[in-house]
């Protein structure tokens, strides 16, 4: 029994512990029987019985050597760090150079490493560059860099080679799920805008350019992520292979947008065009107030903002989906309707005390 335990034993190592997709799959890893789990982050974080944390600079390699050096037991990798930097050129030195730091250590550390999971996203299909065309499929030919996401795939296609460890390249829609001081969560920027918008007494209006309003978009939900990129993972099929995940809905904000207003208790008003990180940015002194006024937890204001990725994503003023039938094809049927993913987002807020 021992020996089987030996042989079953998990153990995995998660970059980007503290983002939406990190702490999302830390918390399914929990639930698996099977796996271990040490989770790491520049800010560390709390334990539980099963994680650990450990506290890491991934742009020095000395400090990755040193921390990930004792790491000995790690099986799998699932790779989900993200630096943000002004322009898509200067995306490129950051990101990959973690990446690379990561793997280096972990591989010279971990002889019994089986598995490297990559998170990516539509950027591989110039998504973030302009119309594209939809739906992506993960066998459309590339576009011209710089593009880390691109950049950090060929390293682990070289890398691999002759390894016995394989890779996967997870490439979800944007994500929606739980986490503070996230640079790219679209679920927190409309319940802190919602809440806001209610403190003033104001409509709900969507801020966006006026095309964006009624064009064709997915997400995808983090727990439907995290069990996605478990399954890529240990499923000896999808060997070094990439695979759009995503709800397996489409919908439009022109429908969309009234439901969350109503969630929220709010009137909606025609669509404006206007840039929340410039209209937000005076909000931080009414959202301390509303924080003493609800009993809210004690997040800053930087904590829950998120605005210029907001502006980023309703600035899409064409379609935004990707071809999801190649997980199905190769095992993975899950699918969550993106309306009840929003509201369930919402609930969880409300019962973190994250919005009134």
């Amino acid at each position: 029994m021992l020996q089987m335990q030996r042989e079953t034993r998990k153990v995995a190592l998660v970059v980007g512990a503290n983002g939406v997709i990190g702490r999302n799959l830390i918390e399914h890893l929990e639930t698996l029987a099977d796996w271990e789990v040490i989770g790491l982050s520049r800010r560390g974080g709390e334990p539980s019985e099963r994680v650990r944390f450990v506290a890491v600079d991934l742009l020095n390699p000395d400090d990755c050597r040193d921390k990930l050096g004792t790491l000995t037991e790690v099986t799998h990798l699932f790779y989900a760090a993200y630096q943000d930097r002004p322009t898509w050129a200067e995306l490129v030195p950051p990101n990959m150079a973690m990446l690379v730091n990561v793997v280096e250590a972990l591989e010279a550390a971990a002889p019994g490493l089986q598995h490297v999971s990559l998170m990516q996203g539509y950027k591989v299909y110039g998504a973030h560059l302009g119309p594209f065309k939809t739906p992506a499929r993960e066998t459309d030919a590339g576009h011209m860099p710089p593009e880390f996401n691109v950049d950090q795939q060929q390293f682990l296609e070289e890398r691999q080679k002759g390894k016995d460890w394989t890779w996967s390249a997870i490439r979800p829609s944007v994500v929606g799920g739980f986490a503070l001081g996230n640079p790219m969560n679209l679920a927190m920027v409309i319940a802190v805008y919602a809440a806001i918008s209610k403190e003033l007494g104001l409509p709900l209006r969507f801020p966006g350019k006026p095309g964006a309003y009624d064009k064709l978009l997915e997400m995808t939900d983090a727990g439907l992520l995290a069990r996605a990129t478990v399954w890529a993972a240990t499923d000896p099929r999808c060997a070094n292979q990439a695979f759009n995940i995503n709800n397996g809905d489409l919908f439009r904000w022109s429908e969309m947008w009234p439901k969350i207003a109503r969630y929220f208790g709010l009137e909606t008003a025609p669509p404006l065009q206007m840039s929340l990180g410039v209209v937000m940015a005076d909000k931080e002194t009414l959202w301390n107030a509303m924080i003493e006024k609800y009993g809210l937890a004690p997040h800053g204001y930087d904590e829950v903002s998120s605005w210029g990725f907001g502006d980023f994503v309703f600035s899409w003023d064409y379609d935004m989906f990707a071809d999801g039938t190649k997980a199905r094809r190769f095992g993975f049927h899950e699918h969550i309707d993106t309306e009840a993913m929003f509201m369930g987002i919402f609930d969880d807020f409300r019962r973190r005390k994250i919005i009134p």
